[in-house]
């Protein structure tokens, strides 16, 4: 069918629709009352289109339309379909997630508190950002002080004999344990956390003095004392709130600054009149100047934000109305089971908080693009001239290794194209010919495999190539360019804590340049993104060393059994103190013992070795035990 015939055709009743390129890639998600009136519009020579428009228009080849009942399912639809094929001309909500979130794990049957870096949509409350980082792990210590949520990542079943330390030293409530602590019990702990980061104090504060004044009543006294000190620690937590509105209230604020085809967007979350947390959304991409449509941005933000699950407050505020502003209210409404109004203030406390919002988004703003993230263009032209390269770095490499005292030595290669990194070019490295320990041998190891294999499959150089480390790294990556006849590439390095570079041909004379330089950010971020990917993969091998070499080494040991162990044990350590009895009902009595064996050869063969001669003496019974 040819796109005038499917626009003949095309129904009235609300839906999505989303058009396709020439490859037949999805570029663009929109939502209409009525499919027939939206999706002809785009087509019609008399509409007045904006540039970002039509720009679409001119790509559209093809498209595609489901239908719903309602505008407001095809709000929700339309936010799934952005999350899915991420179009090239739709607002993507990106948060951003270099600070830590406390995720409250409600999609396990015991939900745990545990600190995380991303925030996915996987059923689980999410609480944070945390700035500074340190905050996150303070919070998380004080909520496994109050209500006590598991810590491990056992299967709880409630087999247990008997509970861990952390029950003994009141961090835990020990549901593993089927007389300490029952699901109901446990489901209040969990209420109470949700209660404590969703911000309702006031109302978890009247639910544990129920509880306390049940519980004395009961004589159940050592339970009173554990919900007054929750009572205490949460109001003292509700002192230290200084930010205050009148009419206690669950209202969410937003507020954004823009400059050219950048935006920061910023959140604040304020529950029971007290803002309690923020959240900032950056876009690097959008139409400039008159091409960016204010309300179409902000409508479609909001819809993919609360779509995502998030809390429905009682009031948004946002710095200007937008269309489709009652469907969303309608959507909103409908999940929380109560009225939901999107407001703008105009005047008054409620726009001078909307105005807050806004400065502290002109803040982020400033401190992402402006001080971290400089102008690339001009940071790598003044780099290539501080380095005297003999061209501009387009392509930078940068190597870092990781170790712990030699074990598991590996490498990371990171490369950054125009200054953005190319993360399908990252590589990895396991260290194989240099002794462990030995950073100098490692590096000149991966350095040479790297650009050997390059020349061997006749690819292209990097226009510059930085090592982590000072005058030993930075040689020893020289010597194995010059192994390759590449002396001509350009190298540096970078000491991590002087924050020096050395660049080759030029190590008595390093560069020292200011803490705030834009070039000197530059170079930082890309050896700290080396260095992160090296860490990361070094913890990996760590991993796989202390889980697989262990157990898949033992004979008739393979990954399912494996797993079994480490699903009903919990880990490695109770592993190797499990007695037989204990592991049999997972692996039989034969794998069990030959399990045993493997964690116990010396107790086993001195037990062998006594047993075998019961009429030697003492002397040689002593002589057979190993040393």
């Amino acid at each position: 069918m040819s796109l005038a015939e499917k626009l003949s055709s095309l129904p009235t009743c609300p839906g999505c629709y989303l058009h396709k390129d020439a490859r037949g890639a999805v570029i663009y998600v929109g939502k209409a009352k009525s499919l027939r009136a939206r999706v002809r519009s785009y087509f019609q020579s008399s509409r007045q289109h904006d540039p970002k428009t039509r720009e679409l228009v001119a790509r559209i080849r093809d498209f595609e339309f489901i239908v719903t009942d309602t505008e407001v399912e095809a709000l929700v639809l339309e936010s799934n379909l952005i999350k899915q094929y991420k179009p090239r001309y739709n607002i993507l909500l990106k948060d951003d997630k270099q600070y830590p979130h406390l995720k409250l794990t409600l999609n396990e049957p015991f939900p745990r508190v545990m600190r995380t870096r991303r925030v996915l949509n996987d059923g689980a409350l999410y609480h944070g950002p945390y700035l500074p980082a340190s905050l996150a792990r303070e919070t998380l210590k004080l909520v496994n002080q109050m209500f006590q949520l598991r810590t491990c990542e056992i299967e709880i079943d409630g087999k247990r004999e008997r509970p861990c330390l952390e029950y003994h030293i009141k961090r835990c409530l020990g549901p593993c344990v089927r007389d300490l602590c029952g699901k109901a019990d446990y489901a209040e702990a969990v209420r109470d956390v949700k209660l404590f980061f969703e911000g309702k104090h006031k109302e978890l504060l009247a639910e544990l003095e129920a509880r306390m004044l049940r519980a004395s009543e009961e004589l159940r006294f050592e339970q009173a004392a554990r919900y007054r000190d929750q009572i205490r620690l949460v109001e003292r937590l509700r002192e230290t709130q200084k930010m205050l509105l009148k009419n206690a209230a669950d209202v969410d604020i937003f507020g954004y600054h823009r400059a050219g085809a950048r935006l920061a967007l910023q959140l604040f979350t304020m529950r029971e009149g007290r803002i309690i947390g923020r959240r900032e959304f950056f876009w690097e991409d959008l139409p400039a100047g008159d091409a960016f449509d204010a309300p179409s941005f902000l409508g479609e933000a909001l819809t993919q934000y609360y779509a995502l699950g998030n809390y429905v407050p009682h009031e948004i505020h946002a710095p200007h109305d937008f269309a489709d502003r009652d469907v969303l209210e309608a959507f909103l409404s409908a999940r929380r089971a109560a009225k939901v109004r999107i407001l703008t203030p105009q005047r008054g406390q409620k726009r001078e908080l909307v105005e807050l919002v806004e400065r502290n988004a002109r803040v982020a703003f400033d401190q992402r693009f402006r001080t971290l993230k400089p102008d690339l263009a001009c940071a790598l032209d003044e780099l290539a001239d501080l380095l005297e390269l003999p061209r501009f770095p387009a392509r930078i490499e940068c190597f870092d290794i990781s170790h712990i005292q030699g074990a598991e030595a590996v490498a990371a290669l990171v490369v950054c194209e125009n200054g953005q990194p190319a993360k399908d070019e990252y590589r990895k490295f396991r260290i194989k010919t240099a002794p462990g320990g030995d950073d100098f041998a490692s590096m000149r190891e991966v350095v040479r495999r790297r650009y050997e294999r390059l020349l061997r499959e006749e690819r292209p150089l990097p226009d510059l190539v930085i090592v982590d480390g000072g005058r030993g790294q930075l040689s020893a990556a020289a010597q194995a360019l010059r192994e390759l006849d590449l002396e001509a590439l350009p190298l540096a390095s970078i000491a991590k804590r002087e924050e020096i570079i050395f660049v080759k041909g030029r190590e008595s004379d390093p560069i020292q340049l200011e803490r705030h330089s834009p070039i000197l950010r530059l170079v930082q971020m890309i050896r700290d993104e080396a260095h992160r990917c090296a860490v990361a993969f070094h913890r990996q091998r760590r991993a796989l060393r202390d889980f697989d070499s262990e157990l898949l080494a033992i004979p008739g040991i393979g990954p399912k059994l494996k797993n079994r162990l480490l699903r009903n044990l919990g880990s490695l350590d109770n592993i190797r103190r499990a007695g037989i009895a204990e592991m049999i009902p997972f692996v039989g009595e034969p794998r069990a013992r030959a399990i045993w064996q493997h964690f116990h050869q010396e107790a086993a063969f001195s037990s062998e070795s006594v047993q075998s001669a019961p009429g030697d003496s003492e002397a040689d019974q002593a002589g057979a035990r190993p040393r």
